[in-house]
């Protein structure tokens, strides 16, 4: 459903109400197309303390050039040799000339270290970043995102720096993202090609003959992935499709039923290098007027099948080294929604999940596991929500706009990357930085 108050924001009459009314003006936003896939203008890097990081030659390969100091699309500032309080001086000395130089729709990325549990004063001046950087990313506006990425090594994170200082990240802001090193099993790959990264790679979607699914499957084929399109026998017109149009195959079951990592694996004999858990339903109402097959359906779907399949296929030795698992949260999940109590839990439920199998599978298969926590995304159901709810879950994030489906899909082929072997562990949210929940 298209949404009719960003466009009239961006009117002259839409911005004087507006602005009169102390209404939100969200700016609209700038995506990846092929005849845009850099943003508009050059990158400023900035630095506050001692930093120990080789930023130069990795900045140089996202393709933005340097900025002058007066209009910047993206500005870096490497503060992972922040220390102390004092160094903190610095962050502000930094960026308090240049914020207003970042153009519109236009990118601040602050690198910062591991918090160093031997040094106290360490690790609270890399703390306060984090509290900084998501104050940033509620007061900048227009259009422009603010995150944090932990790092000791600036190669093993080229694949985050280059999604976060491009189009592609337009939804993702306010959050804290850290990249291991480089010697960790599953550690980053060249890719063979920079355009086609996922070359050569087989990517199995659930749930993807429509909606977030189907944005999934587009963007990983895009990026030269063969796709495998699964979803239940009664979606079978609209996943052969979607398979059809990307060059793929359909894979027609239930994902709840016991045998599906079994069925799964035998339909792929020669492997998989990405398992992306997409597959979930909703069955919304209060716990009191809740009763338990729609508490055990939602749980079942989101969250058991989940489980089930990434143990089954890692078991089978299905996926492959290298390869990874992006399961789907939700900021239901992060922060709770009344009326979800069910969603919320499942969604949770992914969020535990990723952080306790992660090192896990990291060491014993070479397998990353990650999560996407969407939003409010623009998709059929959320515009079968009412109005006035429609209109608050859109408004309420730093962007004040609903994300779109190839949001969340650009998020998870950055985390399918071969260069992203060291981001493992992480929960991404993709919601416009969200003004509910951390």
């Amino acid at each position: 459903m298209a949404d009719r108050y960003l466009r009239f924001t961006g009117t002259a009459p839409g911005r004087l109400l507006t602005r009169r009314l102390g209404l939100p003006q969200p700016a609209a936003l700038t995506r990846w197309s092929p005849e845009r896939p850099a943003l508009d203008g050059g990158l400023r890097h900035l630095t506050a303390g001692r930093s120990a990081l080789d930023l130069a030659p990795v900045l140089a390969r996202t393709g933005i050039a340097p900025a002058g100091p007066d209009r910047s699309a993206a500005v870096v500032l490497d503060a992972s040799g922040v220390r102390d309080v004092e160094g903190l001086a610095e962050v502000h000395a930094a960026l308090h000339p240049a914020i207003r130089s970042v153009t519109p729709s236009g990118r601040v990325l602050v690198l910062g270290a591991p918090l160093d549990p031997a040094d106290h004063h360490q690790a609270a001046a890399q703390q306060a970043l984090e509290g900084f950087t998501r104050s940033l990313g509620k007061e900048i506006g227009r259009g422009r995102t603010v995150n944090l990425v932990r790092l000791t090594d600036a190669s093993a994170a080229e694949s985050t720096l280059r999604f976060l200082l491009s189009p592609k990240s337009a939804y993702v802001s306010g959050q804290v993202i850290e990249v291991g090193t480089p010697q960790e099993p599953g550690a980053p790959q060249a890719a063979p090609d920079v355009g086609r990264p996922l070359t050569g790679r087989t990517a199995l979607v659930t749930g993807a003959a429509r909606g977030i699914g189907e944005a999934v499957a587009e963007t990983l084929a895009r990026d030269g992935a063969r796709v495998v399109v699964l979803d239940v026998p009664g979606a079978e017109q609209d996943a052969r499709r979607v398979a059809d149009r990307l060059g793929g195959t359909a894979l027609l079951l239930d994902i709840t039923a016991a045998d599906a990592g079994a069925r799964i694996a035998e339909a792929l004999p020669d492997g998989l290098d990405l398992l992306v858990h997409n597959a979930g339903i909703t069955r919304d109402r209060r716990l009191v007027n809740m009763p338990a097959e729609r508490w055990i359906s939602v749980l079942e779907v989101n969250l058991a099948s989940v489980l089930r399949t990434t143990d089954a296929l890692l078991k089978a030795g299905t996926l492959k080294r290298g390869g990874g698992v992006v399961a789907t949260a939700s900021i239901a999940g992060i922060a709770g929604n009344a009326g979800q109590t069910n969603y919320g839990a499942s969604k949770a439920g992914i969020v535990g999940l990723v952080r306790s199998l992660a090192p896990r599978a990291l060491a014993e298969h070479g397998v990353t596991v990650n999560a996407v926590a969407p939003g409010f995304i623009e998709t059929r159901m959320t515009a079968a929500v009412p109005l006035f709810i429609r209109e608050a879950g859109r408004r309420m994030n730093s962007l004040a706009q609903g994300g779109l489906p190839v949001d969340v899909a650009e998020t998870t082929a950055w985390l399918a990357h071969p260069g992203s072997g060291a981001v493992n562990g992480q929960v991404v949210r993709v919601c416009g930085q969200s003004l509910l929940g951390a």
